[in-house]
């Protein structure tokens, strides 16, 4: 800010609609009988000018809280409570149309993390710090290289004034006439060497294990804490949509060690778990008459005639 401090954010847009989940079963019949579901629900609503929305909120936070804090406030697994960091609200995003031509709105678009506006600049989080990286590149690779030329990528507002040139696929005068080397005698844009991010001091190890450690970091306090507010219900679907993929594992080792993952965020949530994948394992053997088992494409399957080819004859 003005006064040179520096705050860690987290930016949240949180519905206005509210949250409302289709069970597997609601999600099957749906999706086959038509798979634009979705979208099309969105476009009508739209039509009807009944605009969806959503509040953007953020949670602020001291830079000099951060190395104290009971765990990692960069570890993108991680919410910060709202008791320690409230939410406040910034704003409003409305969806008031669609695109003109899905082409040239949608696939083309280019989302990058490292587009910052002056004022706001990346924190250690290393997911973000990867990605600064690689969603460039990937529409560098996808789009080309002047893909933030197109209009849906383009500054609004203002005008882009720099030195680019040339690159597959320019499609405008590529700057006519205009030097392109700087400094310059012909009032070219200038580099002003003004930051528009402050840096800040970084500590610890580099590389794939480079989080530091806090008092209270671990794997599975928030995911227990999350089942533990859940509905009786939500708890009921989730437990189902994990037992259904999870019963069709054909090592009971891999089970076992995957439940025992669920237990340590809530007993309960472990032992329910159990018991809904071995009553969907005890049903398949029942109805199959032995292990569920995931057909191979071109196994022949139980009682399936298989055409064997014909040998050659061979005369002598």
């Amino acid at each position: 800010n003005a006064n040179g401090e520096r705050f860690w954010v987290k930016f949240h847009f949180k519905t206005d609609q509210g949250i409302r989940c289709l069970t597997s079963e609601q999600a099957e019949m749906i999706g086959g009988k038509d798979s634009h579901y979705l979208h099309k629900e969105l476009y009508d609503a739209i039509a009807r000018g009944e605009f969806p929305s959503w509040t953007l909120k953020v949670q602020v936070m001291p830079e000099k809280d951060a190395a104290s804090y009971r765990f990692n406030p960069f570890d993108v697994t991680k919410v910060w409570p709202n008791k320690d960091y409230p939410l406040i609200t910034i704003g409003r995003m409305v969806l008031n149309r669609v695109p003109d031509n899905y082409f040239a709105e949608t696939e083309q678009a280019a989302f990058d993390p490292s587009n910052f506006v002056p004022g706001i600049g990346p924190s250690p989080d290393p997911m973000l710090q990867a990605r600064l990286f690689s969603y460039g590149d990937a529409h560098r690779y996808r789009l080309g290289i002047n893909h933030t030329r197109l209009p849906i990528n383009a500054a609004k507002g203002v005008e882009a004034r720099n030195y680019g040139r040339d690159g597959a696929m320019r499609f405008d005068d590529n700057a006519g006439r205009a030097k392109n080397y700087e400094p310059n005698s012909y009032d070219g844009p200038a580099q002003t060497d003004v930051s528009e991010q402050a840096g800040y001091d970084a500590s610890g190890s580099i590389g794939r294990l480079g989080l530091i450690k806090h008092a209270d970091d671990d794997d599975f306090v928030q995911a227990g804490a999350l089942y533990r507010v859940m509905p009786d219900d939500a708890r009921r679907r989730l437990i189902d949509n994990i037992a259904g993929s999870l019963s069709l594992v054909s090592r009971t080792d891999v089970i076992e060690r995957s439940i025992e993952n669920f237990r340590r965020a809530d007993a309960e949530f472990g032992a329910r778990l159990k018991d809904a994948v071995a009553a969907r394992r005890a049903g398949a053997r029942v109805a199959g008459g032995g292990t569920p088992k995931i057909p191979v494409k071109g196994e022949p399957q139980k009682d399936e005639k298989v055409e064997r080819p014909r040998q050659p004859e061979v005369r002598a």
